[in-house]
């Protein structure tokens, strides 16, 4: 039984690492984009926006502290990795 649930956090936290891999590739992309154009990479607007909209899009059980938590984790995240190119 302990064994079923291992395997499904397993498979979910392997949907985790993907998803965040494909956003670092998409932001990658559009960093790419935006020094192309001369656009600044940080918008910290856009960045205060998505926090805004995906803790409004939360269901639970993860709380709305939760949610803001992860989502700055992730972005302060991947803003590293795409900056170590």
């Amino acid at each position: 039984m302990i064994e079923t649930y291992r395997d499904r956090i397993t498979a979910l936290d392997e949907q985790l690492l993907a998803t965040v891999n494909a956003r670092l590739e998409q932001v990658a992309e559009l960093r790419r984009y935006k020094e192309e154009n001369g656009i600044a990479f940080v918008d910290p607007a856009r960045e205060a926006a998505l926090v805004e909209h995906l803790k409004s899009v939360n269901e639970g059980p993860l709380s709305d502290e939760g949610a803001e938590e992860l989502i700055r984790f992730v972005l302060d995240l991947v803003k590293r990795e795409v900056e170590r190119g």
